[in-house]
């Protein structure tokens, strides 16, 4: 089980310069496919919660995520039009036509 970070991912977590703050990862039913990405900085790490360090960065994943996030890349993408955190997922069968969610 893991989950990595492209140092592009990497260096935008660390210029938000929050001190003793994890990256926590983890997928939510919703949008036109059904599941979705979300991240959060998080302090909390909870019982069932898996920590893998990617480049220097903690990332928290819940067990139930990390049975879809498995083998998966974090990356960051910036344009005029927009800037996000992106995953790239081995598991992922379809994405809706804006994006945003995706079917396993």
């Amino acid at each position: 089980m893991s989950i990595s970070l492209t140092k592009k991912a990497a260096n935008k977590i660390k210029k938000l310069d929050y001190k003793n703050i994890n990256f926590r990862i983890f997928i939510i039913g919703g949008g036109c496919s059904g599941f979705k990405y979300d991240f959060i900085l998080d302090k909390k790490i909870k019982k069932n919660d898996i920590l893998i360090n990617s480049l220097g960065i903690n990332i928290i994943i819940d067990k139930i995520s990390m049975q879809y996030l498995s083998g998966s890349i974090v990356d960051y993408i910036e344009s005029i039009e927009e800037s996000k955190f992106i995953i790239r997922n081995p598991y992922m069968k379809n994405k809706c036509n804006c994006g945003s969610s995706f079917d396993i």
